[in-house]
């Protein structure tokens, strides 16, 4: 664990034992709740992992959602991502725009919106060969359903939602 995230860790525990502002701070430090929706990839706030420290690489390889071990870790634009084991951390570095969710990982369907929501790690799709998380089961659907279209419309407004999100 990182300094920073010890630090957090930290400052998550006392504060949740405060009496002022419990109920908000404690709901914030969720993980739940954590997901940011300001940087320009999906990373969870409590622990600093780029979606949620799960292995973007096992999607693909184990067709599953599955969580980053210890050990195994990379930056990657601006954010740090976890692998399960060395052949994925390798993979990953070799090809990140492969492997990386598309729109950073947040909701395809909110994007074509014109919106950016996190998506969730354990919501996902490949479609294409490329990595989607979604923010709802029902917006999983939706894609499926009609990709084309949803993809079009989301790739048309990324690159304006993308500049309005902190580096």
């Amino acid at each position: 664990m990182t300094l920073w995230r010890q630090d957090w860790n930290g400052a998550v525990e006392i504060g949740c034992r405060m009496a002022g502002g419990i109920v908000l701070f404690c709901l914030l430090a969720d993980p739940a709740f954590a997901q940011a929706t300001t940087e320009r990839v999906v990373v969870n706030r409590v622990s600093g992992y780029a979606i949620s420290g799960f292995d973007p690489v096992a999607y693909f390889a184990d067709g599953k959602a599955s969580a980053g071990q210890d050990g195994f870790e990379a930056v990657h634009d601006g954010a740090l991502w976890r692998f399960r084991n060395q052949g994925n951390l390798n993979a990953f570095r070799q090809h990140p725009e492969i492997y990386a969710p598309l729109f950073g990982g947040y909701d395809p369907v909110a994007v074509a919106g014109g919106r950016p929501v996190a998506g969730r790690p354990e919501i996902w799709a490949v479609v294409g060969a490329r990595l989607m998380l979604f923010s709802s089961q029902e917006n999983r659907a939706a894609l499926l359903a009609g990709p084309h279209a949803w993809l079009q419309q989301a790739s048309r407004r990324w690159p304006g939602l993308r500049a309005q999100l902190s580096p």
